[in-house]
């Protein structure tokens, strides 16, 4: 199978009168999408984009951030996906890397970073002029196309673009509803960014399942908790921070029978919160993913997450993974480099042959991710290979250190960092967000840590911080806990 039938396109012929989209109280049928989705390509096509262009897109989650997604696919232009809390600049570098022809953004971000395109349309404006062209919709999809380009967070020198076909977003879907299932009365709230993987994989999956989408433009706890328990929610995908947050504001209530799932990505949870989750009777599903993979390659399967907790669970079906260390496969329990394969892979880095070279050999992705299988093949993530810190010879991992500091009843954000030490080579230092009510000293911190972990794995320093810095999708940013340490260590 070569291609496929416009996803939203077939899913308003299929069933029409299924809710698509949920947002600020107003539903939205997928045939009423599919005739709005069809009036912005016509726009867009009007204004001279064609098949084929690449177009850059700074929006926050809306329903008109959905239509243009959707029309851009109509036309079969390419659509890259721009973080909005980059900086003027690497906003502007990712625009000219990515060779585009357009920007599609709101005026809130025109105000704010001044004209970073000459071809800049406004949504508010996109509808005032009489469309005189009539696009020529796109009824089939070729599975091999480029759909989309998502840069990566650039942990290392300057971030890549990751080009994601139309076969690896069907594949993406097809894999996730095979593990998780599909119940007649599903609903998937996305209050994660849909210029990130994660909250576009469940536009693509509302449209492929026919369920709908409640759409949040931001995360608010209180707000979250409550369209669950009152709309009827039943999966939400989530980061550690998310879940933290949502719990917390949960207190003593519970969630509904109708939730069946909390799809927790983003890296490693912290399993004093998966714990507190077991005990509160949340269904909290590990995932392990990223750009590449667009989305989910490895997940928990819901019979095994009580008796595997902690582990991000198997392949989906039909994706395989492995670990390496030095080009050789290793046994259960035997800590290397997380490899992987399947339909939902990468085709590649846009513009950079030797990274995607490096990256994908023979149809194999080297994540950069340290971790190992048991003897049962689930997968248990430790962090990033970068993010790896070896002192006197030992491995740590700062984000088992970070579970542990997660763990204290007073510490709400925590992240570690490796320093640079004459004797060690590397020594751990951590940062830390306190509740406002908390009294705790450094050494109260250090001493907590010293009854958990091993000695080479307490942090020798902590420092306070008001906030750590994280990415669109909650990822800590160690390079930026670095900078900050440089700073703390001339003061």
């Amino acid at each position: 199978m070569n291609e496929i039938p416009n996803w939203l396109q077939n899913r308003a012929f299929l069933t029409p009168d299924r809710i698509a989209v949920k947002y600020n109280g107003e539903s939205i049928t997928f045939l009423d999408l599919h005739n709005r989705v069809v009036k912005v390509a016509n726009h867009l096509s009007t204004l001279g984009i064609k098949e084929n262009d690449m177009v850059s897109i700074l929006m926050k989650n809306s329903v008109k951030m959905v239509e243009l997604i959707h029309a851009l696919m109509y036309i079969g232009a390419v659509t890259v996906f721009l973080n909005s809390k980059l900086t003027k600049n690497e906003l502007r570098w990712q625009i000219q890397d990515s060779d585009s022809t357009f920007l599609i953004t709101e005026s809130r971000f025109n105000e704010e970073l001044g004209s970073l395109h000459s071809n800049t349309i406004l949504v508010e404006n996109l509808e005032e002029k009489e469309s005189t062209t009539k696009a020529a919709i796109k009824e089939l999809f070729q599975l091999d196309r480029p759909n989309s380009i998502m840069y990566t967070s650039g942990t290392t020198g300057k971030p890549k673009g990751v080009v994601q076909t139309y076969g690896n977003h069907w594949s993406s879907a097809i894999g996730s509803v095979l593990n998780l299932g599909l119940q007649q009365n599903d609903c998937w709230l996305a209050a994660v960014p849909f210029f990130h993987i994660s909250g576009l994989s469940i536009l693509i999956r509302s449209v492929v399942y026919g369920i709908p989408v409640v759409i949040f433009d931001g995360f608010n706890a209180q707000e979250v908790n409550h369209s669950i328990i009152n709309e009827k929610v039943t999966i939400i995908s989530v980061v550690s921070a998310m879940l933290t947050q949502l719990v917390a504001d949960l207190r003593d209530d519970s969630y509904p029978d109708t939730f069946r799932c909390m799809l927790l990505g983003g890296g490693p949870a912290p399993k004093p919160l998966l714990e507190l989750c077991k005990e509160k009777g949340i269904p909290v599903y590990q995932t392990y993913g990223m750009t590449e993979t667009s989305s989910q390659i490895v997940t928990l399967s819901p019979e095994y997450s009580l008796s595997k907790l902690g582990s991000a669970g198997k392949p989906l079906f039909p994706c395989q993974i492995r670990i390496e260390k030095n080009g050789n496969s290793l046994e259960a329990y035997e800590h290397g480099e997380i490899v992987v394969k399947g339909p939902n892979v990468t085709m590649g880095y846009y513009k950079r042959e030797d990274a995607t070279a490096k990256a994908l050999v023979d149809g194999w992705l080297y994540t950069g991710d340290i971790g190992y299988l048991d003897e049962e093949g689930f997968l248990f993530v430790l962090d990033r290979r970068n993010d790896l810190i070896i002192s006197g010879g030992e491995n740590i991992y700062p984000a088992e250190v970070e579970s542990v500091l997660l763990s204290h009843p007073s510490i709400i954000d925590a992240g570690v960092i490796g320093r640079e030490s004459e004797k060690w080579g590397q020594v751990p230092v951590a940062f830390i967000k306190v509740n406002k009510t908390a009294s705790l000293s450094s050494n109260d911190v250090i001493l907590y840590c010293k009854e958990r972990l091993a000695k080479y794995k307490v942090p020798t320093e902590v420092f306070f911080i008001e906030e750590l810095p994280r990415n669109a999708s909650n990822k800590i940013l160690r390079r930026k806990l670095v900078d900050i340490l440089k700073q703390k260590v001339q003061l």
